[in-house]
């Protein structure tokens, strides 16, 4: 019986180390992407403009939060 919760336990905190990993652990993009790009208070001006800047094409932003 012992053995059986151990063994879930290890699992658990793998599945937990896995998700931890997958959205904490940076990222790779495809050869000729930019890079990803964190938003914060710093650089949503930037954002801002450039989304702006395009009045005639079509715009998506995307926010995904894993809370």
């Amino acid at each position: 019986m012992k053995r059986k919760g151990v063994i879930t336990l290890g699992s658990i905190a793998a599945i937990g180390f896995l998700v931890f990993y997958y959205f904490y652990g940076g990222s790779t993009v495809p050869n000729g992407q930019q890079p990803l790009v964190r938003l914060n208070s710093s650089n949503i001006a930037s954002l801002k403009d450039a989304f702006n800047g395009s009045p005639s094409s079509v715009r998506v932003v995307i926010l995904v939060s894993p809370t």
